[in-house]
Order: structure tokens, then sequence, then C-alpha cells
């Protein structure tokens, strides 16, 4: 008997359709599409600055409670401070966003020898001393660190400088004058104050600006190794610099001394968990963690909200570096790069070591934890240097034009809206 072949499968009607992952893969490169407008860096950017600062107020309201009770105030007093500053700081985050960018090259100058001047107020009667560091100014209970505001001239001056030399910096004297001279000064009026945490971010502020304003790395070298060089005699010169990195490296530092701090963080971030305590909830903040709502600030966060919370602070800061490398990659005035890549490596920078502290990745260096640790000073200059990148990413190509129109509409819909409300209440 003779084998029959059976006959070929009919092909489905639906062997031509798309696979899944196809599906999900173009649907994610179609909404990835329509967000990357002219204007996705003003949004982003605005966006991640507003929900850091709203999650820096209720963490600093949970963190700091505990502590103003046992001094005799209000479990609100520090929350309210903060939130002063976040009040003031806001409307100047939003009119610096306004500022045409001509304007902020011609404030270079006037900008940093303002603060260089309030800089070397600290080594005045009116200088305030605050854990061996003499980096603030006080008058009566108002209390200012002037350093904050020295981040942001000094990248907004940088920016000014380097742009107009230009071509001129393949010559290593055109980067050393008037850089070195005036950038030195300014640091060294930090370092003075012995506060060595806020003089590696502004260290960071001058290598960003010089590395995107066009210096060769041949002759970026020279200004970075005298920096690190600085920072080395710094750190070898100062006893507690030392104890402090040696308990770092040390692996039976003492938990009950020099390495208390820390290991209350590293406790208060294990035991958050997954999804942590609860808001409120913290453990640690009951005069167990030194600086729980400043410089420690991460730790509470991780131990009240857990792994998610902390995921989602790392996420914004990432935000944040995506929208200032778009308004780096996408402007076209050299200056709005410099400016922006100065601040970047501020905020972004400044946040990375904080929770490099926290996690015991680096020796605790004291810098605060960007727009979510409280302090004023801190917050509202912060702000302030989002808001001048902000008007940079309001000058993107088209930027100006699509917000514009998004404006126009929201304006119209609330129009609409009331009238119909009104129109209600006329019939009622």
């Amino acid at each position: 008997m003779a084998l029959r072949t059976p006959p070929p499968a009919r092909p489905r009607e639906d062997d031509d359709a798309p696979s899944l992952r196809e599906r999900v893969g173009g649907t994610v490169t179609h909404w990835v599409q329509r967000a990357d407008t002219p204007a996705t860096s003003f949004y982003l950017l605005a966006a991640t600055t507003g929900v850091l600062v709203v999650l820096g107020l209720v963490m600093v309201l949970s963190s700091s409670s505990v502590e103003s009770m046992e001094a005799g105030r209000s479990p609100y007093s520090q929350f309210t401070s903060q939130l002063v500053f976040a009040v003031l700081g806001v409307p100047l985050a939003y009119a610096a966003s306004r500022v045409p960018v001509h304007v902020w090259k011609a404030l270079a100058w006037p900008a940093v020898g303002l603060a260089a001047c309030l800089q070397a107020l600290v080594f005045t009667p009116l200088g305030v001393e605050v854990n061996g560091n003499r980096n603030w100014i006080g008058v009566g209970s108002f209390t200012l660190q002037p350093a904050e505001f020295v981040k942001l001239a000094l990248a907004v001056w940088c920016a000014a400088v380097l742009v107009r030399k230009g071509p001129l910096l393949r010559d290593w004297r055109h980067v050393v004058v008037p850089v070195v001279p005036v950038g030195g000064f300014v640091l060294g009026l930090v370092l003075l104050g012995h506060d060595l945490g806020t003089g590696l971010v502004v260290m960071a502020v001058v290598v960003a600006a010089l590395w995107v304003g066009g210096v060769p790395l041949k002759t970026l070298a020279v200004p970075g190794g005298a920096l690190a060089l600085v920072a080395g005699v710094l750190v070898l010169s100062s006893p507690n610099r030392m104890r402090r990195i040696g308990d770092w490296l040390s692996g039976d530092c003492d938990v009950l001394g020099a390495c208390y701090q820390s290991a209350h963080g590293l406790a208060a971030l294990a035991g958050g968990g997954v999804t942590g305590l609860g808001l409120g909830s913290s453990r640690e903040k009951w005069s167990y963690l030194p600086e729980a709502h400043n410089d420690f600030i991460f730790s509470i966060i991780g131990e009240e909200l857990g792994l998610v919370g902390t995921l989602l602070v790392l996420l914004l800061f990432a935000a944040l570096a995506v929208g200032c490398m778009r308004v780096i990659r996408r402007h076209p005035d050299p200056f709005a790069k410099v400016a922006t890549a100065g601040v970047m490596a501020w905020v972004v920078g400044q946040a990375c070591i904080n929770m490099a502290v926290v996690l015991g990745l680096l020796p605790v260096i004291g810098v605060p934890l960007p727009f979510v640790s409280s302090g004023g000073s801190a917050l509202v200059a912060t702000l302030l240097a989002m808001g001048v990148v902000l008007s940079f990413a309001r000058t993107e190509p088209g930027a100006a034009e699509l917000l514009a129109t998004r404006a126009g509409v929201v304006r119209r819909s609330l129009v609409v809206a009331a009238s119909a409300r009104g129109g209600r209440r006329g019939a009622r």
C-alpha cells in the first residue's frame, strides 16, 4: 500500500501579524517619539524639580519632628522653616526661567564678585561656625550659607569666560587666565572655612565647565591635577579627615564610636526593606541617627519608603541629568551648554556624593541631598540654579513656540470651564 504524503499545511491568516514583542516595541517607540518634543527638556526638568521639592518637604517633616520636640520646639518648626524657603525659592526659579540668555551672560562677572564678597563675610564677626566649618553668615536669627550661591555664580561665570575665549582655549595660557586666579580665589575662600565637601562640589563645577567648554583633555589635566593635589593636602593636613578615612577603610570600625552615624544610616536603610515601615514610622529618627533631616535624610527615606523610595530618588536625579544633557546637546548657544554642565555637575554630582556616603561607599563628607535635605540656603540656591537651566530649556529650538501654544490652550480650557460653571449656577 503506497504511503500518501500529507498536503502542505495552509498558512494561517495571522502568520503575518506582528508578534507581541514587535507590538510592545512599536508602542514604546510611538510614545517615546511623542514625548520627544522641543519642550521635553523644560517639562522634564520642571516636573523632576517639583517632585523632589515636595518629597523633601515631606521627609523633612517626618525626620525632624522628634528632635524638634526634644529641643522644646514645635514638631513642625524645621518643616515650617523649610517650607518658607521653598515658597521663596519657587518664585525665584520661575522668575529666573523667564530671563533671557544674554542677561545671564551680562550678570556673570557681577554674580561671581558678589558671591566672593558674601563668602568673605564668613571671616568677619558675622561668620558662624558649625561643627568646625565656618561657612555661614548670621544676622540675628537669620543664617545664610554663601557657598551655595558660589556654585551657581561660578557655573555662569565660567560659561561666560570660556565661551568668549572660544578657539583660544587650545592655548593653555587662555585656560589659566582668568579661570585659575578667579576660580582659585573663590574656591580658596570656601576651603578656608574648612568645608571640604562643598569645596569638592565647587571643583566639580569648574572641571565640568572646562570640559564642556572645549578645553583639550591634555590641558584639562593640569588644573584637574592641581585641584586633586589641593584636596589631597587638605585631607592629609587634617587629623579629623584622616580619621574619617581610616574609619571608613577599617573593617572593624567601632559602631558605637567613630562609625556610629554610618552604622545607624545603614541600619535605617536595611530596616526599611522593600516597601518601608511607612511614612513617619522611622525608628532611627528617635535620636539614634545624627543629622537625620540633613545629610542622612536618604537613610530615613529608605527606612520609611523602603527600596521603592530610594529607587524613586535615584530615578528622579537620573531624569534631572537627562534633562540637563538634552539642553547641552540641543541648545545652539555654547554659553547655555557650559553653564548647564556646571549646574548638572553640582546638583547631580552632590546627590551622588550624598547617597554614596549614606551607603558607605565614601567616607562621611558632609554634603546635603539637593532639594531634599533640610537647609534654606541650599534649597533657594538650587532652585535658582534650576531656574537658570529652565531659561535655557525654554529657548531650545522650537521650545518657546510650543510652550506658548500649550499655555494658550490651557488658558482657553480654563476660560471654558469657568464659563460652564457660571452657566450651571445661573440655571439653578
